[in-house]
């Protein structure tokens, strides 16, 4: 690694030196960043422009406009510029090969480490993307992946994208069903898949699948393999056996001639589609939302560099820059890590569970791959630095760490106790001044819009607990119950401009109505929709409604509280359920809970607290009263539960989410094959406990 020892990067904020850039080239000074802010939600046309040219991005025609028409859904972002995120990728290659960093950092549970340097990355890119030329995809078809999170998922992504092919991927540790249940909507021409993953130190064969997958989508006409299981050459040959007809993707990605080496990305639409993500899936068919290339990479730029202060790794100020964002490819927090492609800087991956072996778990492991690896940017979800306190995690144990210099943290809020831990950690064993008081980067969006609304600003003060700031360009309020932006007070969040990288439309909704009622139903058209405050004829569309419920506080300080959907409301007062969490899982008996609260028509509502009580214990009166005393203290009697109940195991989403909503509507009475899919679950066997308790409870109100 070519980073200087206890020297962390970057020196100078990238937020500063946007500002000090706006400064120079546009004559604009800010007095605050509420200032910065209200600039660049109120003048759009001013600021993504300047987000354009701060990073140079480069197209062949120029761009007639910046916003064409401030609607929603529907605006239209640079008409007539083109663009394509595989050409802004590889623009790095080969300054970041000069100055001798590889694009791709890449260790398994297994200990396999895989370097990728830029010139590699390119070769391998082309190679495939010839490939799948001559297999005859074409731009605007579909080509669907099924990998985990490895470097040839990254060369997959780019080589599609590159010739105008539309991306869409789903983690191996999905069933046949789920990923059916996506894939079928987008009718791909090509599959992309794995012979099998390893997680937990366990080995999961995933030819089964891919047959089942090949079978049953019709539409796809070439299949090429990765073998990521089979190391010897004989199980190699047996899995390429097994998965025929097919493709070894090594075949794929060995091109290396006067073609692959004179290739380039083709130059498409700003709003060409980029990639299909999915909604988390938890009731119905998925989402299948369709993002572009040029809205998903001026945000991603604007988000990933300036906001989360991650740089490019050749560059003086970042030199060495090694960012790591624990995910799978089944989160959008894998996208999020792609991106770090886009500015030149290293992506460092883990593949395996970030928890060691399940009989044997270990909360180190990430920290140690991150100090064997000399990451500078350590990002994950919530749950995993909740889970590190839990297991007493001791840093100083775990390797020379003195290259992190921020922490990155989404999926779910971060709580205080969480946060305290990590920086208290960090400053026991600081090496340098970023780690006396180490930056958290604590970040809310959403796979919606595959970006951020709220997150990071490293001038900005912290507060255990909250992010720091709304993002700039993302005009975020929160809302009361007559649609009136409050601070200090807790509303639904609401984007009240549009940002880019919004979908474009979901795959196969007729005339918008699905894009419509996920996000832009709630409030009348023309609400809110003038930029500073202020309504707009109703064509203008309506807000942006993100499900979440969001206070502002007069800092400019936020607190996501959960989602609005699965909101607590007793006895008048309502809440989002992770303060709930925060005060139940600060109990240290307590792993992990779920609240949810049932309001019955004509009945009084039913509010039960499921508790993951630590091995051994037993919910008894005394730890019965001791979570409702924490609830008592933290928050109010109001909100004590109905009933406290002991479980083996919280319902979570393959990403971690809780499942609050499937839950509540299982216990109101509907069936369980029309509120939850078992598919997209990383846990589906715990349901049968709760499948029983809702017969049991059913039966003991029926009237």
């Amino acid at each position: 690694m070519s980073t200087t020892p206890g020297i962390p990067a970057p020196h100078i904020p990238q937020i500063r030196l946007y500002q000090q850039w706006l400064a120079e080239h546009r004559g604009l000074h800010f007095a605050d960043y509420d200032a910065l802010w209200r600039w660049s939600t109120t003048d759009l046309d001013a600021f993504w422009q300047s987000i354009w040219d701060y990073f140079e991005m480069q197209s062949p025609t120029p761009h007639t406009a910046v916003l064409e028409r401030n609607v929603m859904p529907g605006a239209k972002w640079f008409p007539g510029a083109q663009f394509n995120y595989a050409q802004q990728v590889l623009r790095h290659v080969m300054p970041a090969h000069a100055a001798g960093f590889p694009a791709i950092v890449s260790r398994n549970e297994k200990g396999r480490h895989v370097e990728l340097s830029w010139p590699q990355l390119r070769r391998q890119v082309a190679s495939l993307a010839l490939h799948l030329q001559a297999q005859g995809v074409k731009p605007g078809d579909r080509v669907a992946a099924y990998l985990p999170n490895i470097p040839e998922t990254m060369v997959a992504f780019l080589a599609v994208v590159s010739i105008g092919a539309v991306w869409s991927v789903c983690a191996p540790d999905m069933g046949t069903n789920a990923v059916l249940d996506r894939f079928r909507q987008i009718e791909p021409v090509a599959l992309i898949a794995c012979d099998g993953v390893t997680y937990g130190m366990k080995d999961f064969d995933r030819l089964g699948v891919v047959a089942e997958l090949r079978a049953a989508l019709p539409t796809v006409r070439h299949v090429i393999l990765h073998t990521n299981l089979a190391e010897d050459p004989a199980a190699v040959d047996r899995a390429l056996e097994a998965a025929q007809p097919c493709t070894a993707f090594s075949t794929a990605t060995a091109r290396y001639d006067a073609a692959t080496a004179a290739f380039e990305p083709l130059w498409l639409p700003f709003d060409h589609p980029l990639w299909i993500v999915y909604s988390s899936g938890t009731t119905g068919l998925p989402k299948p939302i369709v993002h572009g290339h040029g809205g998903t990479v001026i945000v991603a730029m604007a988000l990933k560099i300036i906001h989360n202060d991650v740089g490019c790794s050749y560059a003086p100020n970042s030199w060495g820059e090694r960012y790591h964002w624990y995910s799978s490819t089944g989160w959008v927090m894998w996208n999020a890590q792609t991106s770090g492609l886009l500015n030149g800087t290293t992506c460092v991956l883990y593949d395996g569970n970030p928890g060691g072996p399940r009989d044997q778990p270990d909360w180190t492991t990430l920290w140690r791959f991150a100090s064997e690896l000399g990451v500078t940017f350590f990002g994950a979800g919530a749950a995993f630095f909740a889970n590190c306190l839990k297991a007493g995690v001791d840093l100083s144990t775990c390797g020379d760490l003195s290259q992190v210099r921020a922490l990155g943290t989404t999926g779910s809020p971060l709580s205080e106790d969480a946060q305290r831990w990590g920086t208290a950690q960090f400053a026991a064993i600081a090496a340098n001044d970023a780690q006396r008081d180490i930056w958290w980067c604590n970040i809310s969006g959403g796979t919606d819009f595959a970006g951020a609304f709220i997150g990071g600003n490293r001038e900005l003060p912290q507060t255990p607990g909250r992010m720091q700031c709304r993002l700039m360009g993302c005009a975020v309020e929160s809302w009361n119950e007559q649609g009136q932006p409050v601070i200090d007070e807790v509303g639904e969040l609401v984007c009240a401009q549009p940002i880019p990288s919004m979908p474009l439309y979901f795959v196969g909704d007729t005339d918008n109505q699905r894009l419509l009622g996920s996000y832009f139903d709630m409030y009348p058209p023309g609400h809110g929709r003038k930029p500073g405050g202020g309504d707009l004829a109703a064509d203008a569309g309506a807000v942006w409604r993100h499900g979440d419920w969001l206070r502002i506080h007069p800092d400019g300080s936020c607190v996501i509280y959960g989602r609005s959907d699965a909101t607590i409301n007793r006895h008048g007062l309502r809440m989002g359920t992770s303060e709930l969490y925060s005060a139940v899982e600060a109990l240290p008996e307590v792993l992990d809970s779920m609240v949810v609260d049932l309001e019955y028509l004509g009945r009084e509502s039913y509010m039960p607290l499921f508790v993951v009580l630590r091995p051994g214990l037993t919910l008894d009166d005394p730890m019965t009263a001791r979570i409702n005393g924490a609830i008592r203290t933290a928050l109010s009697p109001r909100f004590l539960p109905n009933e406290v109940l002991q479980v083996a195991e919280i319902p979570r989403t393959l990403s971690g989410k809780k499942q609050e909503l499937p839950i509540k509507k299982l216990l109101l009475g509907q069936p369980l094959d029309k509120v939850i899919n078992k598919e997209a679950m990383a846990n589906p066997g715990c349901l049968d406990w709760f499948v029983d308790f809702a017969r049991r409870r059913a039966d003991a109100t029926r009237i």
